[in-house]
């Protein structure tokens, strides 16, 4: 598959998954060096928020208008992935005030590999969001043709709502 950055088009490692498919087994780190797996979010439905660089103004703008979100879905899981190392996205967290939001590093890109989001030569991940049941089935994904354009937000929480 395809996508944009700039207009210039780069190739991700292969086809994401479909809605309907389940959810890649896959592995982040989170704040604190932890792994999460994919079997760790199933119990609740989770939105996963994928941004190329939280350094850039479009992932911050889409981390935070998500982190808005949070407080409002107690029963959901949301992450916030990125190849970014877990350091990069804490500083980026203390300076942008973001506390709700969970932010997970796929520095090992094992995430981008999975759903087959990398983009190799660049080492960052394409924006997307997924949102997956409770059971890890995937009900929702947007992959943003164009990398540096935000996503529909107002379309992945109505899929997050529809499985609450």
């Amino acid at each position: 598959m395809d996508v944009t950055i700039n207009g210039e088009v780069r190739t991700l490692v292969g086809n994401p998954p479909a809605v309907g498919e389940e959810m890649p087994h896959f592995k982040v780190f989170d704040k604190d060096g932890e792994k999460i797996k994919t079997r760790f979010l199933f119990g609740k439905p989770t939105l996963i928020s994928v941004v190329p660089d939280i350094n850039t103004s479009v992932c911050s703008i889409q981390t935070k208008k998500f982190n808005e979100e949070v407080d409002k879905f107690k029963q959901a899981n949301f992450l916030t992935i990125s190849t970014n190392t877990i350091e990069e996205q804490q500083h980026w967290c203390a300076a942008e005030g973001v506390e709700h939001m969970q932010l997970a590093s796929d520095h090992e890109e094992s995430f981008g590999y999975a759903l087959k989001l990398l983009i190799p030569e660049e080492g960052i991940l394409a924006r997307s969001v997924w949102v997956m049941d409770a059971d890890g089935k995937i009900t929702y994904r947007q992959i943003c043709p164009e990398i540096v354009e935000e996503p529909d937000y107002a379309a992945a929480i109505a899929a997050l709502k529809e499985l609450l």
